[in-house]
């Protein structure tokens, strides 16, 4: 674990999540990190970028002003933690969607962090989890301790995997679009991953580039941007917008997703026919789940 730092891109980063200076190392200092990540830095997926190597996801954030996906941020995250004085570590994950009928093994497919030696009165053993990765569950952390936590008005749940009893299951709240994760306490490095990544752009993820696909989260729940869609997602519901057109678009990826995208005309004109093309196309239901599914997933709108 590196020694805190005076590294200039560590203040930088902190200053892209709301901090004038980080706050002091606790367990309510992390709460604070974590939370202003998730609600500033979206899962976003607007570009494809072929590398997940920390220093290139740091430079996507901190430089460009972008997000990425779970690779990019809780990678980039546990840089930022480790120097700041944490113990963070990325652990191997998979999450079910709310089309997938049973969890799947934590191969990679995901990543999560945790970060230990933070005791409270109620976390005595000091080990936490957390995710800035996924765009909407809980936006702070949670103990590593089997329970049910309330985060704001959605409920989460920890406990041992049923697929394998080493293994940890996080249940999302009913209200979001995940089932759930399961994940493996072995330690990974992003080095490990990069095969896989690179299997799931070209297959599992390209409709995510596709369409450019981004979320973020804070307390009272998330907001999803899917083509031309966007949607705020609370504890009363969904609420949804159609974008009508490229100035609106880029206006709401500054305002509630916080991204300084290209100032390029022409990449902004590229990108938004890219995503007004694909939405208009109305493929999304089949491109998104197999047909057998179609029936349980509803329509764009």
């Amino acid at each position: 674990m590196p020694a805190p730092t005076d590294d200039a891109r560590v203040g930088a980063y902190l200053r892209r999540i709301g901090f004038g200076a980080a706050p002091p190392r606790s367990a309510t200092g992390l709460a604070e990190l974590h939370a202003a990540h998730a609600a500033r830095i979206p899962f976003e997926t607007l570009w494809h970028t072929p590398s997940i190597a920390v220093d290139d996801a740091v430079t996507r954030i901190v430089d460009h002003g972008l997000g990425g996906i779970c690779y990019h941020l809780n990678g980039a995250f546990g840089w930022l933690l480790d120097h700041l004085g944490y113990r963070a570590r990325l652990h191997p994950a998979a999450t079910q969607s709310r089309f997938a009928a049973t969890a799947q093994p934590p191969t990679g497919t995901h990543v999560v962090l945790t970060v230990d030696q933070l005791p409270t009165p109620d976390n005595p053993e000091g080990r936490w989890l957390l995710d800035v990765g996924a765009g909407e569950g809980f936006d702070r952390p949670l103990p590593l301790v089997a329970g049910e936590y309330l985060r704001g008005d959605f409920r989460y749940r920890l406990r041992r995997s049923d697929l394998d009893p080493r293994w940890w299951r996080f249940d999302y709240d009913r209200r979001e679009s995940c089932r759930g994760v399961d994940f493996a306490e072995a330690e990974l490095a992003l080095d490990d991953v990069a095969d896989t990544y690179t299997r799931m752009a070209e297959t599992d993820m390209a409709i995510f580039f596709r369409y450019g696909w981004v979320k973020c989260h804070d307390e009272s729940g998330f907001d999803e941007l899917i083509g031309c869609q966007l949607s705020r997602v609370t504890a009363a519901g969904r609420i949804i917008r159609t974008i009508e057109d490229q100035d609106d678009y880029f206006t709401t990826l500054a305002t509630v997703f916080h991204l300084a995208v290209t100032d390029s005309p022409d990449e902004r004109a590229q990108l938004w026919q890219r995503v007004v093309s694909e939405w208009s196309a109305q493929r999304f239901r089949d491109d998104w789940a197999p047909a057998r599914a179609r029936d349980d997933i509803a329509a764009p709108r």
